[in-house]
């Protein structure tokens, strides 16, 4: 059974990618043991604009310290400043280094952030040191009551032109589904450069704690429940965009990713199932899949590959209003005895 796809112009022996919020990735030996356990491509842990911002800062304390308090200190070189060189940054670009001499699977980088600034500069150092790919997860919770929502996609389509620009190789953008036309900044992005596009991103969302009266983090893993979101939108955007699906959230088993793939996916990214299963539950999802693709005589993925797309499906509303009202009207309740 030949599982080998196509995504960002690189050729992976699996659908199957671990996504960039693993932080699985973060250590060397995790990444060997996923290529043995089957992944077509790893995408490291982000790499943060908050990181790369305080790096220059600390940086440009440690040289201006003390310059003001005699003339001689202009010249003054602080100790361990070249320490400084070592933090954040440049701990990824070795981190990448090392694992594309680690392992023969695709090595895709991703940078976080929010804001124009940094991203060009630091995504054309991950290139140079070795990354197949840059994954950009544009993570951005807009409150300026006065930008309007033209501005912020603006934003979105000037830092994915200025990275692609300035790059080699192949860029994804990850994205969250808030926006009032995700067709139309879908096009945008692919018309700016983007070769991938990463459906979707999870906002987490904060907690309050009512007694010690404090916001805190709150982490919950996706479930199965979380995939309908993007199967929806890679269906509907499949064979409209000439672009790599990349369906990440909730892809728990073989025929989940399965489903992506009739969707339009060309890979399906796994982390939550990883937290919860381990590593080797890869072996498991691609056994899933070959069995499933045996049982109903599929040769290879592409034969599968955006079947069950919005224009490939016999009844194009089944992804729009139609099927919204449809499932609303066929629910029955549950009935319950007194």
């Amino acid at each position: 059974m030949d599982l080998t796809t196509q995504y960002l112009g690189l050729t992976l022996r699996s659908p199957l990618i671990v996504g960039a919020a693993a932080p699985l990735t973060e250590d060397i030996d995790n990444i060997k043991r996923m290529e043995d356990a089957g992944a077509g491509a790893v995408v490291l842990h982000s790499l943060f604009e908050e990181q790369i911002r305080k790096e220059k800062l600390e940086l440009h304390h440690h040289f201006t310290y003390g310059t003001d308090s005699f003339a001689e200190a202009l010249n003054y070189f602080p100790e361990n400043a070249s320490n400084v060189f070592h933090v954040g940054v440049e701990t990824y670009l070795e981190h990448i280094r090392t694992a594309k001499s680690a392992v023969d699977m695709p090595i895709i980088a991703s940078l976080n952030g929010s804001h124009q600034g940094e991203w060009e500069h630091t995504a054309k150092l991950m290139e140079q040191a070795g990354a197949d790919a840059i994954e950009l997860n544009i993570y951005y919770v807009p409150t300026d009551i006065n930008k309007n929502g033209s501005e912020v996609e603006y934003e979105y389509i000037q830092i994915v032109r200025t990275v692609r620009e300035n790059l080699n190789i192949p860029v994804a953008v990850k994205l969250s589904p808030f926006f009032s036309n995700m067709a139309n900044i879908a096009k945008r992005l692919v018309d700016n450069g983007a070769s991938g596009l990463v459906l979707f991103n999870r906002f987490y969302q904060p907690d309050i704690d009512i007694e010690n009266l404090e916001v805190t983090p709150n982490l919950i893993l996706s479930s199965p429940l979380d995939m309908r979101l993007p199967m929806r939108w890679i269906a509907m955007l499949y064979g409209r965009l000439d672009v790599d699906f990349a369906a990440t959230s909730g892809i728990q088993r073989g025929t989940d990713a399965i489903k992506m793939l009739m969707a339009g996916a060309k890979v399906t990214a796994l982390v939550a199932t990883l937290l919860r299963h381990g590593i080797h539950h890869i072996e498991t999802i691609e056994t899933e899949m070959m069995q499933w693709l045996e049982e109903h005589e599929y040769l290879s993925l592409e034969q599968l590959r955006g079947s069950m797309s919005q224009i490939n499906c016999p009844d194009e509303s089944a992804f729009e209003r139609a099927q919204y009202m449809r499932a609303i009207q066929s629910y029955q309740p549950e009935r319950h005895t007194l």
